[in-house]
């Protein structure tokens, strides 16, 4: 009997679309729940329009995320009571913290998996879990190579080395979702990313809460150069990158190894949030302007052409005129590559609720535009520096807004959050390496000519990607 078939479970064929909302880490759990449906045998479409049972893959992390993710919960609750949809299952975040609450508020959800319940997605979808609430603590497991993946990104995937978090900012409930920090084994990542090499993936990026922190709960000491220096030998990946460093649990040591290897994208994502002590000890963050400064200098001169991203919160309590003005004084020092602002999204679920929301919403958007409008000058001078050179790109496909042309990645772009490299002459594709020359330079995107492929793409269709991973 295959894995999560129960006797008497329903043979009725359904198919099964996902609404897939947040972050990266969400994204790689949202995979591993679809690689569990086509394991056992359950359909699945990109057009969740075209679905008997809809999985939505909720965000929880600010306030915006969480009506984003109401809402898709709201239209297929609609869809379900005229009949179109036979059943309706929520997962990810408010799955896990709010499950109780939305199944009293909609009731037209029919079950709920929680993060420690991806692989029961198979039962919930097949409606043998009907108005299940998880226990709604912390997240405790850890998924391991063992479980199947259907990759939605095309020639690039996740690797989520660990999970939960540590850390004690009080702008972010997160731990209490997802639980403490918990790394994955060395080896078991390795085989992950055997699997994903296999199945064609050209670009290894390397998330967690705090990926920085990778191999502290396993006593691996300098545990993220460890587990890098592992990947690059076992694997001939061509990029391989991490996201989300924290400034405290940051190991130097990276550049160095950054700065010695081709293969180790030179690309920092290090979200300091501020640069005024003040703010930044309400925050219960450490640092301040000048610790940042510097450390973000010592990483240029290891490694010249490093891309350095961060995101900033402004409109935090207690930032002022004079905290404000700090944090703009340090972009227009520090010069990032990129940056992402957002407003303080205040939640009675934060460790931090009790120091209130004391700046207007009109004025957190004037602060957040006040830095974009640096950071869009900034960006724009980073651009036109990089026309009539020659770089190293990765092939995502036709471009959405016109199809005519391709969209694709350079080495100093993660995906999503970054400007986007738009190919006008030249194809290939999606998944593919290619040399391009950049002709002309925009705020955030860059636009250039595709010179050459350098490694041809290892995916067998751009509208079917693989399963990789797991044991049937």
């Amino acid at each position: 009997m295959p894995e999560n078939q129960h006797k008497g479970a329903s043979r009725e064929p359904v198919r099964v679309g996902m609404i897939a909302l947040g972050c990266a880490k969400n994204l790689v759990d949202g995979e591993l729940m679809l690689g569990h449906l086509l394991r056992a045998g359950v359909e699945v479409t990109s057009d969740p329009t075209r679905a008997d049972v809809v999985i939505v893959n909720t965000c929880g992390f600010i306030t915006a995320a969480k009506e984003e993710s109401i809402d898709a919960i709201l239209k297929v609750a609609a869809a379900r009571r005229e009949g179109k949809v036979r059943r309706l299952v929520v997962a990810g975040c408010m799955a896990q913290a709010y499950a109780h609450d939305l199944s009293v508020e909609i009731p037209e959800i029919d079950t709920f998996v929680g993060l420690d319940e991806l692989s029961m997605v198979v039962e919930a979808v097949r409606g043998e879990r009907e108005h299940h609430l998880p226990d709604q603590v912390g997240a405790l497991r850890v998924y391991d190579s063992a479980n199947p993946r259907l990759l939605s990104t095309p020639g690039f995937a996740y690797l989520k080395v660990a999970e939960g978090c540590n850390n004690p900012c009080t702008f972010c409930h997160i731990p209490k979702m997802r639980g403490n920090f918990r790394s994955r084994r060395v080896g078991d990542l390795v085989r992950e990313a055997r699997a994903l090499e296999a199945s064609g993936v050209k670009e290894l990026i390397l998330i967690a809460q705090d990926t920085t922190r990778y191999g502290e709960d396993l006593a691996i000491d300098s545990g993220l150069r460890v587990l890098i220096r592992a990947l690059l030998k076992e694997t001939g990946i061509p990029w391989i990158r991490f996201m989300y460093a924290y400034p405290a649990t940051l190991d130097e040591g990276l550049f160095e190894l950054m700065a010695d290897n081709a293969r180790f994208v030179p690309y920092l994502d290090i979200p300091l949030q501020h640069a005024s002590r003040p703010v930044l000890k309400a925050m219960r963050r450490g640092g301040d302007a000048g610790s940042y400064k510097a450390l973000i200098e010592r990483a240029r001169r290891i490694v010249p052409d490093l891309a350095v991203r961060t995101t900033m919160i402004v409109g935090f309590p207690g930032e002022g005129e004079d905290e404000l003005q700090e944090l703009v004084d340090f972009i227009e020092e520090v010069r990032f590559e990129h940056l992402g602002v957002f407003t303080y999204s205040w939640q009675e679920e934060n460790p931090g609720a009790d120091l209130g929301d004391p700046t207007p919403d009109e004025v957190k958007q004037e602060r957040r535009e006040r830095l974009m409008e640096v950071q869009s000058r900034i960006a724009l001078e980073k651009n036109r520096a990089l026309v009539n050179r020659r770089a190293e790109a990765i092939v995502l496909g036709p471009l959405a807004e016109m199809e005519i042309l391709t969209e694709g990645r350079l080495r100093r772009q993660a995906p999503e959050i970054d400007g986007r490299l738009i190919i006008n002459d030249g194809s290939a594709a999606a998944g593919s390496l290619v040399e391009v020359e950049i002709t002309e330079a925009h705020t955030y995107d860059v636009i250039g000519r595709m010179t050459r492929v350098l490694e041809e793409s290892g995916i067998s269709s751009q509208t079917t990607l693989p399963v990789v991973g797991g044991r049937g």
